[in-house]
């Protein structure tokens, strides 16, 4: 899992699979964008919700963590991403929860703009 220091800067998400399957990388990133969190009405990767990816032949290992412990869409969210993830990628998925707390410098840069945040 990555860790990122917390710091008034968004931070990028760099996922193990942009450096083993770039293109697959990006085609899930470009799908992941469909899943919107509904109570802040920005999706997944401009949150920085999915902390990492993992593409093997067999399937694909995704760790993601949500904006708050206790969202009430959490479990739709993940479901949601899982379906959009093996329909983009063509394997199994299995999400596991990640350990980090979410916090503002893990979304995508210019994503807070429209909050006045960055």
């Amino acid at each position: 899992m990555n860790s990122y220091p917390q710091t008034d800067r968004p931070q990028k998400v760099v996922w193990q699979a942009e450096s083993t399957h770039p293109e697959l990388a990006e085609n899930l990133r470009q799908s992941l964008r469909e899943v919107i969190d509904p109570e802040i009405g920005l999706n997944i990767i401009e949150l920085g919700l999915v902390r990492d990816v993992v593409i093997n032949d067999q399937q694909v290992d995704m760790t993601m963590i949500l904006t708050t412990p206790f969202c009430p869409y959490g479990p739709a969210m993940i479901e949601m991403t899982r379906k959009k993830a093996e329909a983009a990628l063509e394997r199994p998925v299995r999400i596991e929860m990640g350990t980090e707390m979410w916090d503002l410098s893990m979304m995508e840069e210019g994503a807070g703009g429209d909050w006045g945040l960055f």
